[in-house]
């Protein structure tokens, strides 16, 4: 299975907010020795946002969702993904419990009285206006929740939310992939060789060992080092390293400069 990424708001799109949701996901699976295949970032542009959906729910990978699930003028996602499951948006019951739970908290701890009736706070139970058939993904920071159809999980933008919320996902529906492929990396600076010398070597590397990859990442360099290029393969473990050795053999064989990454 295939872990994707879709981050949604103008605001990234426009430089207004920096995205953090990319690192916090590759770092959330890295934990449990996983991977994200693919990221997509796009706007509060409904028509794209549900063509988006549309056509990675048409997969069978596993998509995490950041943004556009609450209830002012500039939040599709919800809507979106209604249209794009073809069905219906409808107020869940759940949802109308925890989203009125966490009004009459903020009212009482306000001193106010609780009046759940009142325009501002049925308002609010659009938050949890989700597409028939939906689950709901539990938000500890302050109870809104999200939720998922299928293989979609849909999270708020922020990711003091976002990121308890992919983790309970993860670990609630996806422990059994956890460290179930072991993956290995090694890699070399290489200095004062072109690329396109050493990409013989890469495909040779990755014709001879199936279950690697070989990367090769161009560096102007820095103060601390000079330009450079990182050479280095990952994958299954015990390819890794036999297809490593060959590489350090093969760079000996050009009198290559290179030190370890």
């Amino acid at each position: 299975m295939a872990f994707g990424l879709i981050i949604i708001g103008d605001e990234i799109l426009s430089g207004k907010r920096v995205d953090k949701h990319f690192l916090k996901v590759v770092e959330l699976l890295a934990l449990r020795n996983l991977q994200l295949e693919w990221t997509e970032i796009i706007g509060d542009d409904p028509e794209r946002i549900t063509a988006t959906l549309r056509r990675t729910m048409s997969s069978s990978d596993i998509v995490f969702c950041c943004g556009g699930i609450g209830a002012t003028p500039d939040d599709h996602t919800r809507q979106c993904a209604a249209a794009a499951f073809g069905v219906e948006l409808e107020l869940h019951p759940e949802a109308k419990v925890l989203i009125q739970q966490r009004i009459t908290q903020s009212l009482q701890e306000a001193g106010k009285a609780v009046d759940l009736n009142t325009p501002d706070h049925l308002h609010r139970l659009k938050m949890g206006e989700f597409p028939q058939g939906s689950r709901i993904i539990p938000n500890a920071f302050n109870l809104i929740p999200g939720f998922s159809l299928e293989n979609h999980y849909f999270v708020p933008g922020f990711p003091v939310m976002a990121e308890p919320m992919i983790t309970w996902v993860l670990d609630t529906h996806y422990a059994h992939l956890f460290h179930q492929q072991e993956r290995a990396e090694k890699s070399v600076l290489v200095f004062d060789i072109a690329e396109s010398v050493l990409t013989p070597l890469m495909e040779r590397l990755e014709a001879e060992f199936p279950f690697i990859k070989v990367f090769s990442l161009p560096s102007v360099g820095n103060d601390q080092v000079r330009r450079h290029i990182e050479l280095g393969v990952k994958g299954q473990p015990a390819q890794v390293y036999q297809a490593f050795a060959e590489l350090e053999a093969a760079l000996n064989l050009q009198s290559a400069e290179y030190i370890p990454a």
